[in-house]
């Protein structure tokens, strides 16, 4: 199944995008940005919406894309959306997936999770879990279940790569979505790679061989594993393509 010309061109925009240099990511959410010509640099703090290792992408003087919250209720005024690789932008706020993979749905990007007739998010599940989104109603399929991670790694070109880091809660989502399975529900994994320089995607499993235990336990009961790509820029969030799923 592949996503429709329309829902290909799928543009998420996001005000106020500015381009600055990584100076330093501390205390897990804080980073510090240089703005500004080398000469007359300024510098900012946003904040980092990623407690992870954020691999490969810290080194100093980094480009960082970042957004001007400019809102009286945010205790930082900027906050870290993206960092460059090469010549990828790779995204590394992980809040930004449950607002791109709704969308991407909505718009038909993602086809096999196309023909539900409500798509809720937020649902009580498992054992003191919510899920993302419970998509509901569809003609062929039960209830679905539907875990949305964040996805920015990759070490080797072409394949993207979850988790950067140990991930426990991920770890839990996964037996519990095979519970899920075991129910007679419907489960899927949409993993979010925030970058557009990859074709294919599989765990990380010597960064948390956990994780990597419960993702395979997980597709071999049944949950589906499905990745797709966005491309950044200044004019925000294209999505890209969908993923082999290695």
């Amino acid at each position: 199944m592949s996503a429709t010309p329309e829902a290909q061109g799928l543009l998420v925009s996001v005000p106020g995008l500015k381009i600055g240099r990584l100076r330093a990511r501390y205390k897990r959410f804080f980073a510090d940005i240089e703005t500004g010509a080398l000469d007359t640099a300024e510098t900012i703090t946003a904040h980092c919406p990623n407690g992870g290792k954020i691999l490969g992408l810290l080194d100093p003087g980094t480009p960082a894309l970042y957004a001007d919250v400019d809102s009286p209720t945010a205790k930082l005024r900027y906050r870290l959306e993206a960092l460059r690789q090469g010549d990828t932008w790779a995204g590394v706020n992980t809040q930004r997936p449950n607002r791109l993979i709704p969308l991407a749905i909505a718009a038909g990007a993602i086809p096999e999770l196309s023909g539900y007739t409500t798509i809720r998010p937020e649902v009580k599940y498992g054992v003191n879990s919510r899920i993302d989104l419970l998509a509901t109603g569809h003609d062929s399929h039960p209830d679905t279940y539907i875990e949305i991670k964040n996805c920015h790694m990759s070490r080797t070109p072409g394949l993207a790569e979850f988790p950067d880091c140990e991930a426990a809660r991920s770890t839990k989502h996964m037996y519990e979505l095979i519970e899920m399975v075991k129910a007679g529900f419907r489960a899927v994994v949409v993993v979010c790679v925030q970058r557009n320089d990859v074709d294919r995607f599989d765990a990380a499993r010597d960064c948390d061989p956990d994780f990597g235990r419960a993702y395979d336990a997980a597709r071999a009961a049944g949950v589906e594993i499905i990745a797709v790509s966005f491309e950044i820029s200044q004019d925000g969030w294209r999505f890209d393509k969908a993923l082999e799923v290695v």
